[in-house]
């Protein structure tokens, strides 16, 4: 192959592609494999945006990210997914005349009852992590519109992939187990982010959606980002059996990272770890059987549209 060939290189984690001039927001950027995400994305040159709930934690965040990164480009605005009224306001203060690339990242995890509900009142967990992104979703269209090929990457979760959704129990009403509660809420957003590119391209727009899942990542096996997070030497020789099949959330930024700077992804794919879907390098694997039923999906964006009260059914291109 000549030297002069267009072919691209080989995708490298620890030496990502510039991405000057280009605005990207992340939510939940403040914490776990979204500060991932904001950190390595800044690493480009772009202008990363965290999206966060708490303002002192998106702080500590930024600040953590321009140690790290001389010359970062990061700032935050507050997002709280869990108050849908607020969402508009939230895209407000982007003060952009476009956005190049959103990762719908941030969630809520509970590991107890009992069910807890928004202001709105949604269960918190689907309320949060799929009707909150649902939401901003319309409001970031314009922005995203108005950027030449702009990027929406869903951030799901491995834990989806043995879930199935309860289209007439969405809010787990009748019978709520968090963890299963959980899953589903993460299944949601990714039958979400399939079905919102089929939308895309019916009506030829610029904008692609990309599906993306961090495998699993441990908080014991990530490097410590004081004081975003601190990982101690007995926490990482208890982890270190865990390593030989899970990885820590560094890792797992790195499909949500791809997705958004690569130029060889396309929308309505699925990216997650190279290593039994669990660990390492980001690759594009086959879209999981129950997620590629349409139907589920299309029902699952009716019931988010009644719910929300957002039509994203006519996504301008």
């Amino acid at each position: 192959m000549s030297p002069t060939s267009s072919a691209p290189l080989p995708w490298d984690v620890h030496r990502l592609p510039r991405a000057d001039g280009r605005i990207f927001l992340v939510t939940g950027g403040n914490a776990g494999i979204g500060y991932f995400v904001a950190e390595q994305l800044s690493a480009t040159g772009a202008t990363v945006v965290l999206g966060s709930r708490n303002p002192a934690k998106a702080e500590a965040a930024t600040a953590s990210i321009r140690t790290r990164v001389p010359g970062a480009r990061v700032r935050a605005v507050q997002l709280d997914l869990a108050d849908l009224s607020s969402l508009g306001t939230a895209v407000e203060s982007l003060e952009a005349e476009r956005l190049d690339a959103v990762v719908l990242n941030a969630g809520v995890a509970l590991d107890d009852p009992p069910r807890r509900e928004t202001g709105d009142g949604h269960e918190l967990m689907f309320g949060t992590n799929h009707l909150g992104h649902f939401a901003l979703t319309h409001w970031l269209m314009p922005l995203l519109s108005a950027a030449p090929e702009a990027r929406i990457v869903t951030t799901g979760s491995f834990a989806a992939k043995s879930e199935r959704l309860d289209i007439e129990d969405l809010q787990s009403r009748k019978d709520y187990r968090p963890k299963r509660t959980y899953g589903r809420s993460k299944l949601a957003q990714m039958y979400f982010g399939l079905e919102l590119d089929r939308r895309l391209r019916a009506v030829d727009s610029t904008v692609a959606s990309v599906v993306v899942h961090p495998g699993g990542a441990l908080d014991s096996l990530t490097p410590s980002r004081p004081p975003v997070h601190v990982r101690t030497a007995r926490t990482r020789l208890i982890a270190a059996p865990a390593a030989l099949l899970l990885q820590g959330k560094q890792a797992g930024a790195w499909p949500a990272v791809r997705a958004v700077l690569d130029p060889t992804v396309r929308g309505g794919q699925l990216w997650g770890p190279r290593v039994f879907g669990l660990r390492g390098e980001p690759r594009r694997e086959p879209v999981w059987s129950h997620l590629a039923d349409s139907s589920v999906a299309a029902r699952s964006w009716d019931a988010s549209r009644d719910l929300t009260g957002v039509d994203l059914g006519t996504v301008p291109g």
